[in-house]
């Protein structure tokens, strides 16, 4: 059975010449018919966000982040682009900075994935490696130190507490969501690490859909593998973060996470990345309450990356 598509981009009859950064957004939403096959009465749809340019959900955030920056003054090109990241808005923040005439510096954790520091040293940033075992957080102190040892060399758009970086899904991504769905969404089920997807997201769905449903999910704990994502109680807190927004939050298992990715894989034709195996291990837990209870649903999730990042990683064996 073929996979089904729905996106807010119209078919073009000729081919149109495009600025790169025009390609951040409109997302296709593919049906995960396979997979939701074992919840009657329930779809299940995945944002594709590995179709942006950079390969991730974090384009989106990061242009907007890098444009808010040019219009307020703060980002100017005598200026480093500078932010601690796990390594997908680094990425976006490389790639766009590559494209705009920026120079880039990123703060990441020194046990990020080979395939992610080859792709920024690609892009040309600079990177600078924190201990591998305080995780995301261990980045964001490295970076506050080195942009505190000289503040005017650099702009930091400082992601975790950006308000910038929700509002790129405020109206950009809901909005997508909105159209490909035709407002049938009933459960937005996202995991977080900075939390804008979340975020920006939930405020807009809420104002745009009665009743819907908006769920988070967290690793079980603060020591997990996946990467990118955060255990709120034991982390770091981002500024952007509201707890009070999420109608339930769902602990997530590494080992099913990485599961799920494979899932993805052989029953959907799907390569994405861990973040979205646990997305989609979420939005399987909402399904099956539903379909338990007799209750219909439309979840959307989000697929936040491919997996070309994480093929060495050994779960692919299991």
């Amino acid at each position: 059975m073929p996979l089904s598509v729905a996106t807010t981009t119209p078919a073009a009859s000729r081919l149109v010449a495009t600025d790169l950064l025009q390609l951040i957004g409109n997302t296709p939403l593919i049906r995960l018919e396979r997979i939701a096959s074992q919840f009657p009465g329930v779809e299940i749809f995945g944002k594709a966000e590995f179709f942006n340019p950079g390969g991730s959900v974090k384009d989106r955030a990061g242009l907007n982040m890098i444009r808010d920056g040019e219009r307020n003054g703060k980002l100017t090109h005598d200026k480093i682009i500078l932010d601690a990241t796990s390594g997908n808005t680094g990425i976006a923040y490389a790639m766009i900075g590559a494209y705009l005439g920026y120079k880039v510096k990123l703060c990441l954790p020194k046990n990020a994935s080979m395939e992610r520091k080859h792709v920024l040293q690609a892009y040309g940033a600079e990177m600078v490696f924190s201990d591998p075992g305080e995780g995301s957080d261990g980045a964001i102190r490295l970076c506050q130190e080195i942009y505190k040892a000289n503040p005017e060399r650099y702009f930091y758009p400082d992601q975790y507490n950006n308000p910038a970086n929700w509002k790129a899904h405020y109206d950009g991504t809901a909005l997508e969501i909105l159209a490909q769905t035709d407002g049938r969404i009933t459960h937005f089920v996202a995991s977080m690490g900075t939390s804008g997807t979340f975020m920006g997201n939930t405020r807009r769905l809420r104002e745009e859909v009665p009743g819907v449903q908006c769920i988070s999910a967290q690793p079980s704990s603060g020591f997990h593998g996946l990467e990118g994502l955060k255990h709120m109680p034991t982390a770091i807190v981002p500024g952007i973060y509201d707890p009070a927004l999420a109608d339930d939050n769902i602990w997530i298992e590494t080992e099913d996470a990485y599961a799920m990715c494979r899932r993805l894989a052989l029953e959907e034709a799907l390569l994405a990345g861990i973040s979205s195996g646990a997305n989609l291990l979420a939005a399987t837990k909402v399904a099956r309450k539903l379909a338990d209870a007799g209750q219909p649903g439309v979840i959307v999730t989000v697929l936040c990356d491919g997996a070309y990042k994480y093929l060495s990683e050994p779960f692919w064996n299991d």
